[in-house]
């Protein structure tokens, strides 16, 4: 049985940062953008940054011990304190500038932003990544959000994204880099809606 998504405390961000690292060390976007030179450590502590980012402004979902991890914020977040934007320069390196490499289309007013979705390799394809983004858009809903944005460059993330009635809204296929799908969906019943019409 697929264990259930809930918000998670403070002090589970730590394991939640550690998933998305394994989750996330072959994934196309973060070997461009963070250096090779320590790239594992400097990815686990970029998760750990946001997650606690949209732990203090949006929300961040998480399965089982950290079997799987999601984080959303809403439109009107603030960005990263000025220490914390320093740091982030710091972890990207001389990378830092590829992060523009990919522009997302304009949200609509009230669109929250998944920021990120992984699942513990080892714990892969038993329905985590479904269960994660089906929890953030209901809790979304509940918080006001009328629609969902996000981006992915990975193409198998785009299949698993219109199941939940996710649509391409662009792609970006900068010179030297991955492309870049950028998705949205409504929240809510419009939402839940849309995905059983796609079963």
């Amino acid at each position: 049985m697929t264990p259930r998504t809930r918000l998670a405390a403070e002090n589970e961000l730590d394991a939640a940062a550690d998933a998305l690292a394994a989750a996330f060390e072959h994934y196309p976007w973060t070997r461009h953008i963070i250096p090779d030179d320590d790239y594992a450590g400097r990815l686990r502590e970029l998760q750990l940054v946001y997650l606690r980012h949209a732990h203090a402004h949006g929300f961040v979902g998480i399965t089982g011990p950290a079997d799987g991890v999601i984080a959303a914020l809403p439109p009107d977040a603030p960005e990263p304190a000025p220490g914390v934007v320093d740091r982030i320069v710091q972890l990207h390196g001389d990378r830092l500038g590829r992060l523009g490499d990919a522009t997302s289309e304009p949200g609509e007013p009230d669109s929250w932003r998944i920021e990120t979705v992984g699942v513990m390799p080892a714990r892969q394809g038993r329905g985590l990544a479904s269960d994660l983004i089906r929890f953030a858009l209901a809790e979304g809903a509940r918080r006001g959000a009328g629609r969902f944005a996000l981006d992915t460059s990975d193409e198998r993330n785009v299949r698993l994204y219109e199941r939940h009635g996710f649509s391409v809204v662009s792609r970006a296929e900068p010179p030297e880099a991955p492309p870049v799908w950028s998705m949205s969906t409504l929240a809510g019943p419009a939402a839940a809606m849309n995905e059983r019409t796609r079963a």
